[in-house]
């Protein structure tokens, strides 16, 4: 898996930023090579250090300087260069390699080719630190001092460890952010597969609602047409027409829902969930070990066929998912009937979330039925623990 923030086809070696981070990074490295130059040639200028000499070591500051706006491209590059005006400075200039610029911008370029190197070109890297740490630390015609070597050392390895470790970090915070996306996008796939599921289903109940209604309708403009006299040719026709558009409605919606009944025989013959079977959905669940208190409140009534079915269905969902992640737990069901609605609370008190195990797809398929009747759900995790879903259907919008 790549890491986001690396551009493919980078070289091998450099870690490269990728849109307005590189840009940003390039433009701070150039001024920050007109800033070193800039105070090179500042302090070439006017300290005495560098009569007679300051020809010879501004050409090598401003090649040094010049090289620092590659720190981040090319890290390498003012790595060795900065190695080679440490020798210079031995050499031919030697309170070159001593200035205050050339330490903090020496210091950046190590912490860049931490930061920025993988592979042989990191392992060059450090070959360089290597060969450059006994170059500044023992100086031609001076003692060497360990204090001054421990400091050297310090200096070089500091640097370069902590661009090792932050690049690091930033590498596997990126591959877990990618890592995160990349489960929320299967999540919401899933999510999303869930509800198209649960609308088949409910297409299903409906095709099997609705068919019954319509046959019902069929057959009594059949059966009121034969009884009527011989003289009524006008409501024979209406009752014609009725029956004529109710089976050609028939038909069509066995056409259209009718291939959802594909490997369904078993839905075909199971009986019509219904409220008035509820109490065999909580013996079911009793029964694989879900203790179940119900109760019922106002006067049980028939309800339209739709919101019977989805009544049913949504007190389902709510039991299997507290059986399959509340763990030991006991739930309630309480029904409230009245003239305008139908209301549902299932609560438990055990400690899962109640959203099957974090996918929602319970909550998504109850969430998409209630929605077909214009009604509301809420639901969450009670203060004093459990879970709870209510949910209100009105009776109005499915008459």
């Amino acid at each position: 898996m790549r890491a986001r923030g690396v551009v493919r086809g980078a070289r091998p070696g450099y870690c490269t930023r990728v849109g307005s981070h590189r840009l940003t990074g390039r433009r701070a490295d150039t001024a920050l090579a007109a800033l070193v130059a800039a105070l090179f040639v500042v302090q070439i200028a006017t300290e005495e250090h560098f009569a007679g000499k300051r020809a010879a070591a501004l050409a090598a500051a401003l090649l040094f300087s010049i090289t620092v706006a590659w720190r981040r491209r090319q890290p390498l590059v003012p790595l060795v260069t900065g190695a080679a005006l440490i020798e210079f400075s031995n050499l031919a200039v030697p309170p070159l390699g001593n200035t205050g610029t050339f330490f903090l911008a020496y210091v950046l370029v190590i912490y860049a080719a931490g930061r920025y190197l993988t592979g042989r070109a990191l392992l060059a890297a450090g070959l360089v630190l290597v060969v450059a740490f006994p170059l500044a630390a023992i100086e031609p015609g001076q003692s060497f001092s360990v204090s001054d070597g421990a400091f050297i050392a310090v200096a070089f390895v500091g640097p370069f460890v902590a661009g090792l470790v932050i690049r690091r970090r930033l590498e596997s915070e990126s591959v877990l952010h990618t890592r995160a996306f990349e489960l929320e996008r299967e999540r919401d796939v899933k999510a999303r597969e869930a509800v198209a599921l649960e609308r088949v289903r409910i297409a299903r109940e409906l095709h099997d609602v609705v068919a019954h209604a319509i046959s019902v309708i069929v057959l009594q403009a059949r059966g009121g047409r034969r009884m009527l006299p011989e003289p009524a040719t006008e409501t024979r026709a209406a009752l014609d027409a009725i029956e004529s558009a109710g089976e050609q409605a028939l038909t069509e919606m066995r056409r259209l829902l009718g291939m959802l009944r594909h490997d369904d025989d078993e839905l075909a013959l199971a009986p019509q969930p219904s409220l008035s079977r509820i109490d065999d959905l909580v013996r079911s669940l009793r029964g694989a070990g879900l203790p179940i208190e119900l109760r019922i409140e106002g006067e049980p009534a028939a309800l339209p066929p739709g919101v019977d079915v989805s009544a049913f269905r949504i007190i389902q969902e709510a039991l299997t998912n507290a059986l399959k992640h509340a763990g030991p737990a006991r739930a309630s069901v309480t029904l409230r009937y009245s003239p305008v609605d139908v209301e549902l609370e299932i609560i438990d008190d055990g400690a899962g979330d109640g959203n099957g195990g974090g996918s929602g797809h319970g909550l998504a398929g109850i969430r998409e039925r209630v929605a077909v009747y214009g009604g509301e759900v809420q639901s969450g995790q009670l203060p004093e623990g459990g879970y709870a879903v209510r949910a209100r259907l009105p009776l109005e919008s499915a008459r």
